[in-house]
């Protein structure tokens, strides 16, 4: 099953159209598939007291963790679709990062670090202004390698849409049919 993660509050994004060109693919080669879309879902992604105070136990507070944890779980594909801003991921996506990748769910530390997901598949689809070079360093090692690979996410791939808001029409669509043939 593919789970797609969105992070872009607004529906008339760029972002929001990846989605639904996903979407209506997956529904046209009849692949199972589910949605977290983390604005849509009210998500608070801010790690509260309660919250932490049940970290270290791998528990949660927030009822949507346990929904997400289950999605994930499910899934052998995730894909990630979000904007970069202000040089990384939204600050909703950092938070569910925070509150999902929780001890005993993502990983333990019996023995060392160990990843404890199994996403056979994970695709980062990412838009931003500047050129993809300049974020290199910051989805390709600190969020993918240091954060999704340490706990499990498998055979990542990275696609950027940049100069998005820039490129013409064409180009958007040139990237979208990509990220397709990615997934």
């Amino acid at each position: 099953m593919t789970l797609i993660i969105i992070a872009h509050p607004w529906k008339g994004s760029y972002n929001h159209s990846i989605l639904e060109t996903i979407t209506s693919n997956l529904e046209e080669t009849n692949r199972e598939y589910n949605v977290i879309d983390l604005h849509k879902d009210n998500f608070n992604p801010v790690l509260t007291e309660a919250d932490l105070a049940l970290y270290s136990k791998g528990e949660f507070a927030d009822p949507l963790v346990g929904q997400y944890q289950t999605l994930l779980k499910e899934a052998t594909q995730v894909v990630f679709i979000f904007p970069i801003w202000w040089s990384t991921m939204p600050a909703m996506l950092k938070g569910f990062l925070d509150k999902v990748f929780l001890v005993n769910f993502s990983h333990n530390y019996e023995n060392g670090w160990n990843p404890l997901l199994n996403i056979a598949n994970t695709v980062v689809v990412t838009t931003s202004q500047s050129p993809s070079q300049k974020y290199a360093h910051a989805i390709e090692v600190e969020f993918i390698q240091n954060g999704l690979q340490a706990v499990g996410f498998k055979n990542p791939m990275w696609l950027n849409c940049d100069n998005v808001g820039f490129g013409t029409d064409e180009y958007r669509k040139e990237f979208i049919a990509k990220v397709v043939e990615a997934i």
